[in-house]
């Protein structure tokens, strides 16, 4: 386990509860200047530690507005957002991005890799920005993309490695500094199918190895692969539905197997 921050209170990095996420009462409202937006109504939710959610929505749902609230990109307009046992709400720039740095991994639709930098020194990143020394973020880094199943391309720039070893180089990266949430935005998005179920199955991997994941998403299928359905429409949740995780088929699996991708 990674020490602790110095710099950081202590109310960042205790753990208070089972409760990873808590809004309460939490409403977002866009000021255009000329008119006002309610783009989340006083919205009540609990997703507990361990958790493997789908936030559902088509456009203009108040998916992606979560998504960034979530993300402490954004804070709502009035309520609370807990995360961690940590009140978001009210914290300054600094301590936001304090707290994104420690407690979330993102994982985005286009990848957000640097471009001219290896998979190891993505994956390096945000220990780097943590202050991690170069030879613990080194190790760490080779083995989280081991993990993944590119431990032997990890020299490798992005522009060398297909759609779905790029996403897969991305959730490595996310692991980095051990946050307890995997927040992944319609990670499927720029994927084709087999890469998407590839993908999908290395989120329920982690999922059963402890990880809470919560993955925005307006597809089904990607959603059919977690155990918590929560749907949004005009800013409000209309339905929070438990569901039986997707299994890969016999066919399914001979085919990741043999292409070696890490499904089990």
């Amino acid at each position: 386990m990674w020490k602790r921050e110095k710099r950081l209170p202590s109310c960042m990095t205790e753990n208070v509860s089972d409760d990873l996420i808590r809004l309460v009462d939490m409403v977002k409202i866009y000021d255009t200047g000329s008119i006002k937006v309610l783009g989340l109504k006083r919205i009540n939710l609990t997703i507990k530690r361990g958790e493997f959610v789908a936030i559902m929505g088509q456009s203009g749902s108040g998916k992606s507005t979560l998504m960034n609230i979530l993300g402490c990109l954004d804070r709502p307009t009035m309520g609370h957002y807990y995360l961690d046992g940590i009140d978001t709400a009210d914290m300054s720039p600094d301590a936001l991005s304090a707290i994104r740095n420690r407690k979330i991994g993102f994982v985005f639709q286009s990848f957000n890799l640097i471009s001219r930098t290896s998979a190891l020194k993505n994956v390096e990143l945000p220990m780097t920005y943590a202050h991690k020394s170069k030879k613990m973020r080194e190790q760490r880094a080779l083995e989280l993309l081991e993990r993944v199943g590119l431990g032997e391309r990890y020299e490798h720039m992005p522009n060398e490695l297909s759609g779905g070893q790029r996403q897969r180089v991305a959730i490595a990266r996310a692991l980095a500094n051990e946050p307890p949430l995997i927040l992944a935005d319609e990670p499927t998005g720029n994927l084709d199918t087999a890469s998407s179920v590839e993908i999908m199955e290395l989120f329920s991997r982690l999922h059963k190895e402890g990880a809470t994941v919560v993955v925005v998403t307006h597809e089904e299928d990607i959603a059919a692969f977690t155990e918590r359905i929560i749907r949004f429409r005009d800013g409000q949740v209309v339905s929070d539905k438990r569901n039986v995780p997707k299994e890969l088929t016999e066919e399914e699996a001979v085919k990741m197997k043999k292409e070696g991708t890490p499904c089990c």
